[in-house]
Formats: C-alpha cells, structure tokens, sequence
C-alpha cells in the first residue's frame, strides 16, 4: 500500500509540474509575440504598396511587395547624413566609454589602492543623483558644447553601472596568480592589463561594447535638447521627427526625389532603417552577453 501511495503520489508531481511547465512556455510565447508581432508588422508595412497600406490590408506579412520606401530613404540626403553622423557618433561614445570603464575599474580591483573604497562609492553616488536637465544645458552651454557632436559623446561616455560590471568580473574571473606571475617576468601595471587582463576579459568587454553602442544608437533626447541645427540630427532624432510629421514624408527627398511614398509606408521603413544596423549586430555578440552578464553579476 506504501508503495502504490508513493507511486501515486510521483505521478501527481509529474502531471503537476507538466501542467505548470506547459503554462510558463504559454507564457513565454505570449510575451514573445507582444514582442515579435509589433515588429513583423512594421516591417511588413515597409515592404508594402502605398495602396495596400493605405487601404489597411497589410498585417504581419507583405502586400504587393515594394521597394520605394528604402529607395527613397537611401536617396534622401538628409537620412544618409543622419546616419553616417549616427555611426560617428556611436563608434566613438563606445571607444571613449570602454576606455573609461576599463582605466577606473582594474585600479578598483587593487586591494593595496589608497582610497579605493571611496572612488567606488563616488562613482556609485552618481547612478542615485543628478544634476538634473537644466543644469546638465547650463553646462553644455557654458562649455560651447551645444550644436556639437561633442554634447552627444562626452557626457554619458561615463557609466558606473558598466565600471561596476567590468570591477565584478576582473576580481571573480581573473586569478590574482596571473598577475604576479606577469609581475615575476617583469611586466608592468599597463603590461599587465593589456597582455593579461584585457584578453581575459573578452566577454565582458564584449557585453559593455554592445551597451554602450545599443545605448547611444537609439537614444534621441540628448540629440533633442542639445542640438537644434538639422544637420546634426543623429538617426533617432531624424526619426523621431519624423513620426510626428502629419504630412507624407516626402519632405525627406531633398534631391527632389520623383519616388511618391505615403507617410505611413516612409515611417515604418525609418523605423527599420534605424533598427536593422543593431538586429544585425547582436548576433555576432549575443554569445558574449550571457557570459558577461552573468560572470560579472557574481560579486559586487
């Protein structure tokens, strides 16, 4: 009797943990569609007709497949200068913010640094409080940095989250050993870090780099309180005007462009412009991020 009583018992656990495992994957998949879908159909409207998207019958998948909308995108001079200015800008926020992160977190991982205790807790100090808006313009505007891509770059190059990351995962994953055996065969502190450390720390860096780029490619509200001349406009600020223009977005074809795309079928194709250079990258370094995420989380 014991024995049939524990039999049946297993059996409810496994029914029950079946049917609970079956509810999260429901789960799961529903809260991947919310994702997923949203984006099938603006790509979807992108590839479209003006006639079909103007008449709604297009939903997650092409109708009357066109290619107007990125022709004219890629023809307008004003896109293509928002982009390269784009790529400029990122590129150089990521090298500058890498170098910050990497120059204040190794000298945070020295036990014998005077102060080390302190310089932690002044860059944790700045996650919890600001200056705030108006003096963050205040000083761009004292340093003549407005109108500059510079107001785009050296600001937020600086990231105490990404320092505290970096520090985590230089002290749990790298052995002290490999350094004072560097130390032993001569090798300087800048020795150490580049020939030792760095090229142990690929996942991580890895992990910050695509921060630090997804971050500054698809932020926009710097861009909107610091630049005002449309030469500047980076990617997203180019965009997100662009959505709240009523009319069609013909306007983009400055070359006088003889295309006729709707407003709806030029901003969907905007929004995939904007998007496609990070969906194409993550691929190449998704297998870093959890790596990096999750060696870097393990001590504080």
């Amino acid at each position: 009797m014991q024995i049939k009583a524990k039999r049946a018992k297993r059996v409810r656990q496994t029914v029950g943990s079946r049917i609970f495992d079956v509810i999260i994957y429901v789960i799961l998949i529903l809260v991947g569609l919310l994702c997923l879908l949203p984006f099938l159909h603006v790509a979807a409207k992108s590839f479209s007709s003006n006639g079909a998207v103007i008449s709604q019958r297009v939903f997650f998948l092409p109708v009357e497949l066109s290619f107007d909308g990125y022709l004219m995108v890629v023809q307008a001079p004003s896109m293509m200068r928002s982009l390269w200015i784009t790529v400029l800008v990122t590129v150089s926020f990521t090298a500058l913010g890498m170098i910050l992160s990497i120059l204040a977190a190794y000298p945070l991982t020295k036990k014998g640094l005077k102060g080390r205790t302190f310089f932690a807790f002044l860059y944790m100090f700045t996650m919890y409080f600001g200056g705030g808006l108006i003096p963050d313009y205040l000083l761009m505007n004292d340093l003549k940095m407005l109108n500059t891509v510079w107001s785009l770059i050296l600001p937020l190059s600086f990231s105490a989250y990404n320092i505290i990351i970096l520090r985590s995962f230089m002290q749990s994953s790298i052995p002290d050993s490999l350094e004072e055996a560097a130390f032993l065969d001569g090798a300087s502190y800048w020795g150490v870090l580049f020939k030792v450390v760095l090229p142990l720390s690929t996942p991580v860096l890895a992990t910050l780099c695509l921060f630090f780029a997804v971050g500054r490619w698809n932020a926009y509200a710097d861009a909107l309180y610091y630049i005002s001349t449309s030469k500047l406009y980076p990617l997203q600020l180019k965009l997100y005007y662009l959505m709240g223009m009523a009319s069609d977005a013909a306007t983009l074809a400055e070359g006088g462009s003889t295309t006729y795309v709707t407003g709806e079928v030029i901003k969907a194709t905007c929004v995939m412009f904007a998007t496609l250079p990070i969906i194409i990258l993550y691929p190449f370094l998704q297998r870093y991020f959890v790596t990096g995420i999750m060696i870097g989380a393990v001590k504080g």
